[in-house]
Order: C-alpha cells, then sequence, then structure tokens
C-alpha cells in the first residue's frame, strides 16, 4: 500500500476482551498485562481489529476516511440478488446519455472497497475520458494490422465501435488478475443498480497489453498489467428471459 498503517491501542479504553487478538489474521496483536498490545511487524492493515473492537479501543492509522460504525452487516435478499444475477445480460446497445459523475463516482468505489489478496489494495482504475475514442480507434487499428489465429476468433466484424461500442464509459483495470476481476465484478453490480448495462471487452483488454501506443494513452507504467475493461452505459435493449448456462462442473469431494 502506498500509505503506512500503525494498530494503536486506547489502554484507557481496551478492556482485554482479546477479540482484537483472536480475530488478527497477522498475528501481530496479543493481550499483554490484560490489555492488547500491537507488534506492528507483518501488519497488513486489513482493519479486522478496528473494526472488531466493542469499545473503539483500536485505531488503524494513515488513513483519511473514518470507519463507519453499524450494528449489523448489511445482507441482500438471496431470492432478490439471484434475480439480478440470472437477469444479468451483457449490453453491446447503448443509448446516448451520459453517466453521471456521481454515479461513476460510486462505481469506482465499489471496487475501490473489493477485497484483495493480502490487503493489497493494488488494483488500478484508469478512466480514458477525452481519450476514449482515440483508444478505440488505436485498438481497431492494431487488431486490423494482426494475422493468423487472433483475427479468426474475433466473434465479429471489425469496425471503428468494435470494442467500446459507441458506450460513454470506459473503465479499465490494471493490476493483480484476481484482485482487479474483484473488483470489476462489484462495479458491474454497482453499475447495474444504477441502470446502467456492462460490457466486459476482453479483446480491447488484449489489446491494450499488446499497444504501446493504448499503453501511452492510458498513461500505463511498463509493469502494469490491464486486466479487464468495462464498457459502461444505458441501455438500449430490453430482455425479457434469463439467462441460460450449461450444468455446473462441480466436484464434492
Amino acid at each position: 500500500m502506498a500509505n503506512k498503517h500503525e494498530v494503536v491501542v486506547s489502554d484507557g479504553l481496551c478492556i482485554g476482551c482479546g477479540l482484537c487478538a483472536k480475530d488478527c489474521v497477522s498475528g501481530v496483536i496479543q493481550l499483554a498485562n490484560g490489555k492488547a498490545a500491537a507488534s506492528g511487524k507483518g501488519c497488513i492493515a486489513c482493519g479486522h481489529c478496528e473494526a472488531i473492537c466493542p469499545q473503539n479501543a483500536v485505531k488503524l492509522t494513515g488513513f483519511a476516511e473514518e470507519p463507519e460504525d453499524y450494528q449489523e452487516q448489511t445482507r441482500l435478499s438471496p431470492s432478490e440478488l439471484m434475480k439480478a444475477i440470472k437477469s444479468r445480460r451483457s449490453i453491446r446497445n447503448f443509448i446516448e446519455k451520459d453517466v453521471p459523475e456521481k454515479v461513476l463516482a460510486d462505481i469506482l468505489e465499489a471496487g475501490r472497497l473489493a477485497p484483495t489478496g493480502g490487503n493489497s489494495q493494488s488494483t488500478g482504475f484508469i478512466v480514458p475520458g477525452t481519450r476514449q475514442a482515440a483508444v478505440e480507434a488505436a485498438a481497431v487499428s492494431l487488431f486490423r494490422k494482426l494475422t493468423g489465429p487472433i483475427n479468426r476468433v474475433l466473434p465479429f466484424e471489425l469496425d471503428d465501435s468494435s470494442f467500446f461500442k459507441k458506450a460513454p464509459l470506459v473503465i479499465v483495470l490494471t493490476g493483480n488478475a484476481v484482485n482487479a476481476s474483484l473488483a470489476a465484478e462489484n462495479m458491474c453490480f454497482m453499475a447495474e443498480a444504477h441502470g446502467l448495462g456492462v460490457l466486459y471487452s476482453g479483446f480491447f483488454t488484449m489489446a491494450a497489453n499488446r499497444s504501446k501506443k493504448i499503453r501511452s494513452l492510458l498513461q500505463m507504467t511498463r509493469k502494469e498489467k490491464a486486466v479487464t475493461t468495462l464498457v459502461i452505459g444505458y441501455p438500449a435493449v430490453n430482455y425479457h428471459r434469463t439467462v441460460r448456462r450449461e450444468p455446473i462442473k462441480l466436484r464434492k469431494l
């Protein structure tokens, strides 16, 4: 993580219940003389200790935001969530309507709050904005130059809007493949909660990792890798039946 974080325990508030020590994934908190104490070595700054303390005696330094209090975790209705999953479809037709900044902020926040391995919080988010058309043009140009198997697997006729489908918003996620994928799924649910449709543009992601021009337009570093690209906008289509899938590949051992 970019900032340094430290666990601080208030002796005056700590009652020595040991909940923070038991829940510490890194084992850096112990009970000493009936009070919690943190060594600081190996802490991944997950904040479990801060969240679980009933006395609000544990603080994690280095963050610009304060944690929000809650008594119970908010849980979605299983039936409503299943309906949302079943009715979700990739959208490739969008109306000409911009995504409000507040909605974009919610989508990015959903990605920022996604879990990451080791609490690395290393996922990057790139919104091309005014460079979106130039970025897509570069991807189209790249694929038009390619020959061989890669062109034969394109499931569509290549045109100037093949990758972004004239959608008003594109977000490229970079970093670790698992972490960025988890963030993308959070963002997809948030976008759909706002009435938006989403397309995962795998071919553009492939182009972004191959093209120096695209990487330059997106200001990607040399080590940065595009993991997935979300194409987002208000749908111009309305589906009436749920998605169907092949039987699950499951092993119960």
